[in-house]
């Protein structure tokens, strides 16, 4: 072989090796390796959920009429348009937000990791995103609140987690479903365009790269997974992407289709699991009823009964995921700081 043709051969090899690492299976891990990623999550049995978003500054109120259901869904509950509903980061500015007052808010309490919506169903993002405009740079408030909690979380040893959504009412690559009988088939059925779903896959791992390099996030908490365009393969190849971004990373199962996928844990919302299973698991669950901030929502769970909750949760081998909903100015509502000073206090007991 001359010099030109072993240069072509070794090119090709190089081309060929790159290619098997770039297409690793993380889901063939040992399972040694999958205890050792997930020991920190295992042993911290409680973390803080936080739902906040454009829909936080309306407190589930819009155009005067008190709408009904989750606040972070009044885009779909009240049938608001995307480019009506874009109008609201020109108020948005929580001025109030403080980052270190959250994360010593969930130390007291016992909490050990935080994860927040950094871009739920509604695609506003709440960090400068390079990907597009619909972000918190380009409102009255600018500040990057991701960066802000992040920085905050480690200085407290608290793990910092971030949860993203699968639809995306204000991408281009998506369109209200006309022919929906209600709000939940028009908006949470939420249509991808054709030809477009591999557009916006590459807009969502651009995104979750922007997630992990610059906020180092512990953990992606995925949801959405519903959608008849999301399939299990693609939720499979986004899992792999994102481990091969950062290998130690751990990953809900939503990421994929729920029922079928339950690596790295499952996650049973509003209700929890009464009998140990054979994966780890996490319950979420509301403070109130609303996970978004809502004026009219005074239904507050007790101390007691939150404790209760994690009692058994923990006793079944799972997590409480606790969610706090903070308002437009980034206030916690100080009913959500009574109890959750109150579960702490019960926790050093």
């Amino acid at each position: 072989m001359n010099t030109t043709g072993l240069i072509l051969f070794l090119s090709l090899l190089i081309t060929l090796l790159t290619g098997v690492q770039e297409k690793k299976d993380y889901l063939e891990e040992s399972e040694t390796e999958y205890e050792e990623r997930m020991q920190w999550f295992i042993d911290a049995k409680y973390g803080m959920f936080i739902h906040f978003g454009l829909y936080s500054q309306l407190g589930g109120v819009w155009k005067n009429d008190t709408i009904d259901g989750y606040a972070e869904w009044i885009q779909a509950r009240a049938d608001i348009v995307a480019q009506e509903y874009t109008m609201l980061t020109h108020t948005f500015n929580p001025k109030d937000f403080d980052a270190n007052k959250i994360v010593s808010l969930a130390k007291k309490a016992g909490m050990k990791y935080i994860i927040i919506t950094t871009k739920h169903h509604e695609g506003f993002c709440l960090w400068d995103s390079k990907y597009t405009n619909f972000d918190v740079a380009n409102t009255p408030f600018k500040r990057d609140i991701l960066a802000e909690l992040s920085k905050a979380c480690r200085a407290n040893g608290i793990r910092f987690g971030t949860y993203y959504s699968i639809i995306d009412w204000h991408h281009e690559s998506q369109q209200r479903n006309a022919t929906g009988e209600n709000w939940w088939t028009r908006w949470g059925h939420v249509q991808m365009k054709v030809g477009q779903k591999s557009q916006y896959i590459k807009y969502m791992k651009h995104q979750i790269k922007e997630l992990v390099e610059n906020y180092d996030t512990d953990i992606l908490w995925f949801d959405g997974d519903w959608v008849d365009w999301w399939s299990n393969d693609t939720g499979v190849d986004l899992y792999n992407y994102i481990r091969g971004l950062k290998p130690n990373i751990i990953i809900n199962n939503r990421v994929a289709k729920r029922h079928l996928f339950k690596k790295d844990f499952g996650t049973p919302e509003q209700e929890h699991l009464k009998e140990k299973v054979d994966y780890e698991w996490e319950a979420c669950y509301t403070l109130n009823k609303s996970w978004g901030f809502k004026l009219n929502d005074h239904k507050w769970k007790s101390p007691e009964t939150v404790y209760n909750k994690m009692k058994e949760i923990n006793s079944n081998g799972g997590n409480l995921l606790l969610n706090i909903g903070p308002d437009g100015n980034g206030n916690v509502p100080s009913k959500s700081v009574e109890i959750l000073i109150e579960v702490g206090n019960m926790l050093n007991k």
